[in-house]
């Protein structure tokens, strides 16, 4: 059984890059990064500071404000004033970048409408149940390993 866990964890960090680079190519169909596209889709519904969008993408901060400068200077996002806190101000889209968005979002669902009719009819349900169980069970070996 451990052999078959170890060949799943294989198998998931290969379609996890066989992901990342798909989602590379449909980033640049509209002049962008798979990075920029998160950090506009993070900051899609309400604008965030640098440090709430790292936290919600799970990555650094300065990778964020590294990716959000960029999107600034693009002119697909703009710093606001935060109102709660001035040094930190807030991360919004522009019209430019819900317009890149939405076309990327529409390339997105084109590329999952294919990737659905490829896997059996409840493939796709069955996959991310035992994915999340997956999670679930390295989120409390993780919290084992902390408490040591």
């Amino acid at each position: 059984m451990s052999d078959e866990i170890a060949l799943l964890i294989a198998d998931v960090f290969e379609t996890a890059g066989a992901l990342r680079r798909l989602g590379e190519r449909t980033a640049q169909s509209e002049g962008l990064t798979q990075a920029r596209w998160q950090v506009l889709s993070a900051v899609s519904e309400t604008p965030l500071t640098v440090p709430q969008a790292a936290r919600r993408l799970g990555v650094s901060r300065q990778n964020v404000q590294r990716v959000a400068n960029d999107l600034v200077t693009l002119e697909h996002a703009a710093y606001e004033p935060n109102p709660d806190h001035r040094g930190s101000p807030l991360l919004t889209l522009t019209a430019r970048g819900r317009e890149a968005l939405s076309q990327l979002t529409a390339r997105a669902g084109t590329v999952n409408s294919t990737l659905a009719r490829a896997l059996p009819q409840d493939g796709a349900a069955t996959a991310r149940a035992l994915l999340r169980r997956l999670l679930t069970e390295l989120d409390r070996l993780e919290g084992q390993e902390g408490s040591r």
